[in-house]
């Protein structure tokens, strides 16, 4: 063991238990989000079937989520800065969970996609609460680091083991899918209520000198705006609604630069957004989650509607990716503590563009072998990944406002998921209304390769500016 590992392991045996608490809840709930979008994609196919929605729209299953998640995200975390991190996490997650049990009972689709833009709104608040908590609650250094592993790691196998518990539970009834979350949820508020330390207290004068209300407002509907035009384009590429969404997007997000440039204390501070790796991050996070949702959206109708697999055939194969929950935890931290946050995250970028690269090879006559060797560089992909980008996005950036940064990052997941689904649905279907064909599907396949390969590019960037400009790791 190196000086460096057993730094990590020593700092790591004196932390408190408290910090593990919060390190599990915080994580448990990150693990919640990722297991219900993860479920919901490969339940769709059935979940259309029974409600009546077509292969062009049964994204919206999907999107309605995304669009609320990408919509909220960076007013929850403002929120939770401001408001107070424990009150603002332990609430977003009584609603998610009482909302994921209403899903279940739904018989329209619309209750069905109202149920999901509330559930993602709801997780628009959550996410960046809980990544604060961690961020603060562990300091910055081994002790962050260690911890950030562990909560991508679970996080990621959310969406990783996901698609095995969804294809598992669609196989008995696609209802589950949605009671399982308000199942797991219930536990999570649970212990989170009764250790998370509460928050000061927040006074009147306080939220007044201190949140921006104007900006939040404006700048929450010109995202929604934005991701509802982007997803509704997806659908039709002459879609008016579509098109005035975005204009209605450009309008507000001119009166969002206006309001900011007056308000005393901006929902977003000059200087943020350019804060050490923020900016590379974010990118890199839009490019890889976009890539990943449009991939995981694809190979699902691929492998059901065409090869005729079943949702728990489906789920047990994606399940290979599940090799992330043991390289993730034990194996990237030592790596990041060697090489930095950034060299490990640029490793994982070139797995998972080789890996989508191999997936264009798939055709009619494909089976689990064609496409087990794609399933593993991605469950790698993950562990190397998710952990380190999150640990690079708040470097530099002080404490209280790592609620917004991890809200600028995880906007940045969610818009990159919004279009990566939008996108990779208009190759797929294009314009026809028929079943898509084998070779609709490889087409649609090239947009995670190329995602996934403009992610390695900026990841490349960074790394060797990085090192041109002796940017300090987290080591």
């Amino acid at each position: 063991m190196t000086e460096s590992e057993s730094a990590i392991e020593g700092d790591v045996s004196r932390l408190p238990g408290r910090a593990w608490v919060v390190l599990s809840v915080v994580t448990g709930a990150l693990f919640l989000e990722g297991i219900d979008i993860a479920m919901l994609n490969v339940a769709v196919p059935s979940i259309a079937a029974d409600i009546g929605l077509g292969t062009g729209s049964a994204h919206w299953v999907i999107s309605a989520y995304v669009l609320a998640y990408a919509g909220f995200m960076i007013l929850g975390g403002r929120a939770a800065d401001v408001l107070g991190r424990r009150r603002v996490f332990l609430t977003a997650l009584a609603v998610f969970v009482a909302f994921s049990a209403i899903g279940g009972l739904a018989q329209e689709s619309w209750v069905l996609l109202l149920v999901r833009f509330i559930t993602g709104a709801t997780a628009g608040f959550m996410t960046p609460a809980g990544f604060s908590l961690l961020t603060t609650t562990f300091p910055e250094g081994a002790l962050r680091n260690k911890a950030l592993a562990i909560y991508g790691a679970i996080g990621a196998s959310g969406f990783l083991l996901g698609v095995f518990g969804g294809g598992l539970l669609t196989s008995l009834d696609w209802r589950l899918v949605f009671f399982a979350p308000a199942f797991l949820g219930l536990g999570f508020l649970i212990a989170g209520g009764l250790f998370i330390v509460r928050d000061a207290e927040v006074t009147e004068a306080r939220v007044r000198g201190s949140f921006d209300f104007a900006g939040g407002a404006t700048l929450t509907a010109a995202m929604v705006s934005l991701v509802y035009g982007i997803v509704s384009l997806g659908e039709n590429l002459s879609n008016v609604l579509g098109l005035s969404a975005l204009g209605i997007a450009a309008l507000l997000g001119c009166a969002f630069v206006a309001i900011e440039r007056r308000a005393d204390d901006p929902l977003i501070p000059a200087g943020v957004l350019t804060t050490g790796l923020l900016p590379w991050v974010t990118s890199v996070g839009l490019l890889f989650i976009g890539a990943f949702f449009a991939w995981q959206f694809v190979l699902t109708l691929y492998l059901q509607e065409l090869l005729g697999w079943t949702p728990l055939q489906t789920g047990t194969a994606f399940s290979a990716m599940g090799i992330e929950l043991v390289v993730a935890p034990f194996l990237t931290p030592k790596l990041v503590a060697r090489f930095g946050n950034v060299a490990v995250m640029l490793a994982g970028l070139g797995a998972v563009a080789l890996g989508f690269v191999l997936t264009l090879r798939l055709d009619e006559g494909s089976g689990f072998r064609d496409l087990l060797p794609s399933l593993l560089l991605l469950g790698l992909a993950f562990a190397f990944i998710y952990g380190p980008m999150t640990a690079a996005a708040v470097e530099g950036v002080s404490d209280d406002k790592h609620g917004l940064a991890g809200g600028i990052v995880y906007t940045g997941f969610q818009f990159g998921a919004a279009l990566g689904v939008s996108i990779v649905t208009v190759v797929l279907v294009g314009g026809s209304l028929g079943v898509p064909s084998v070779e609709d599907y490889q087409r649609a396949l090239i947009v995670p390769a190329v995602a996934a390969g403009l992610a390695l590019g900026i990841g490349i960037l960074l790394f060797v500016r990085q090192r041109t400009d002796h940017v300090p790791s987290a080591r």
